[in-house]
């Protein structure tokens, strides 16, 4: 029985609520058809018993008339009294158990109904011989009409007891159906509340896991949940929410490629600027080169090599400016390697650089000591838009500053990015964080969105502080050693 209710437990919802309300149409059908029986059979009892009271009311006349005639002897009291009788008689025999008939097979009823009848033919037969006498006003002192007085009191008791009986008949019928409707209804709400258990638990539970999924999708882990071990639709939502969680991955890494492109045609000009320069200079130490040999002057090796050593530095610049960018376009796969965290910042810094408006400026205090398991590209992705925000955010003059400390024996590194710039209403606070939310007239809200995704890879915490008027604080927590969550 256990097995049989944990496999119909375990099958689907959808089943499950088809036979809920099967049963329950079955249950209501049941108990109608039940209710109806008994109603038709209080109906018959009642019809019965309002026959039954016109055959006490006939026999309470009998009697009446009865007395008169002993009393007075009169022939219409006497006519009167044998009338009734046949009225009775006539009663009894239109209830009398036959097929069809209202007493039905009850045996305390027919018994009870054959003697009243066979009484009340005595009693007539009595009353009969009592008229053929003449004389009857001595009846009352006679023996036949002590014998007369005594069946009529018998007929009075057995008509009481028939209308006691009937009406012990009704309310017995009415106790049985509500005790039955009692039992029908204990039953259905049982029923109805193991249903709504069973159901509800299932129901709450798919619920609960599409809750779960949804926060942990918010908080950016795309990690697939666990297949639960059933075979209804709570696998089935499992599995979407997976295939779900596949796709926004996919999307989302799609959308972090769309926003480095779109950070890498923000510093696009800022890089020809930074290029222009050593590119100016390599020219400018080739052409004081060339009209040298030009001129057949004699060769200073000094400047020559001064001249050679010029290029070579400008080009070794160049590379790097160019060697970053390339580096921070590339798509790569999601890597933590030690790295110092001041050479990240410094390439970071160097990027924007080209960004900055006259009047702010970008300050660094990274200690050289701080080795943090990272990824390179990311982690500079995080900076860029962090820092890029803080220009939007500055009217100059300004200050950007980025610190990092990290207490000996800790297993954490903090690094704050501050601004000088225009603060974020509180209102704000709470959404700074989701995707698509933005402040600005343009721009596409994933910044910050990506910045949170990225620690929250690297297993580390990011919060914010801010002030409207007087800046804005983002303070990084990062773990010195690879993290599970990495």
């Amino acid at each position: 029985m256990y097995g049989m209710i944990s496999r119909f437990a375990s099958g689907k919802i959808r089943r499950i609520v088809l036979f809920g309300m099967v049963l329950s149409i079955l249950g209501f059908s049941v108990l109608g058809g039940i209710s109806y029986r008994y109603l038709l059979q209080i109906e018959d009892a009642l019809a019965l018993a309002e026959v039954v009271d016109d055959l006490s009311s006939e026999i309470l006349e009998i009697r009446r008339y009865e007395k008169n005639y002993l009393l007075y002897a009169l022939q219409e009291d006497y006519q009167e009294t044998l009338r009734y009788c046949d009225a009775a008689l006539s009663i009894i025999e239109r209830i009398e158990p036959r097929e069809g008939g209202l007493i039905g097979a009850d045996l305390k009823g027919r018994m009870t109904l054959v003697r009243l009848r066979d009484d009340l033919r005595r009693y007539k037969e009595l009353f009969s011989s009592l008229g053929t006498q003449g004389g009857a006003g001595n009846g009352e002192d006679d023996a036949l009409g002590i014998e007369l007085r005594d069946q009529g009191k018998d007929l009075v008791d057995v008509v009481r007891q028939f209308v006691i009986y009937q009406r012990e008949q009704i309310l017995g019928i009415v106790g049985t159906l509500k005790h039955q409707l009692a039992l029908a209804i204990a039953a259905f709400t049982g029923v109805a509340i193991f249903f709504s258990w069973l159901v509800g638990r299932r129901i709450f539970g798919a619920l609960g896991i599409i809750e779960h999924s949804a926060r942990q999708i918010v908080q950016g882990n795309f990690e697939p949940l666990p297949l639960p071990d059933t075979s209804d639709e709570t696998r089935g939502v499992v599995e979407a929410f997976n295939h779900m969680i596949e796709e926004l991955e996919r999307r989302q890494s799609q959308l972090l490629q769309e926003k480095k492109l779109a950070s890498l045609g923000v510093l696009t000009s800022g890089i020809a600027h930074q290029l222009n320069n050593p590119l100016n200079n390599i020219s400018t130490s080739c052409q004081i080169l060339q009209e040298d040999l030009e001129a057949a002057l004699p060769v200073d090796p000094a400047l020559t090599r001064q001249m050679l050593d010029n290029i070579y530095q400008e080009v070794s610049r160049s590379r790097d400016i160019v060697k970053g960018l390339l580096e921070f376009a590339r798509e790569t796969d999601f890597c933590l390697k030690s790295v110092p965290l001041q050479a990240v910042v410094q390439r970071a810094v160097t990027l924007v650089s080209s960004e900055v408006p006259t009047g702010v400026r970008i300050l660094t205090d990274i200690p050289a000591d701080i080795v943090l398991p990272l990824d390179n590209q990311r982690f500079q992705e995080v900076l860029l838009n962090l820092m890029i925000n803080a220009i939007h955010a500055i009217t100059p003059p300004g200050v950007i500053s980025l610190s990092a400390t990290s207490e000996p024996g800790s297993t954490e590194a903090v690094l704050q990015v501050t601004d000088t710039g225009a603060g974020i209403a509180l209102e704000h606070m709470g959404r700074i964080f989701d995707p698509f939310f933005t402040l600005k007239d343009t721009g596409t809200g994933l910044g910050l969105s990506v910045v949170f995704g990225i620690i929250k890879k690297h297993g580390g915490t990011i919060g914010v502080e801010s002030a409207v008027g007087e800046g804005t604080t983002f303070t990084i927590r990062l773990p010195r050693m690879p993290s599970e969550a990495a």
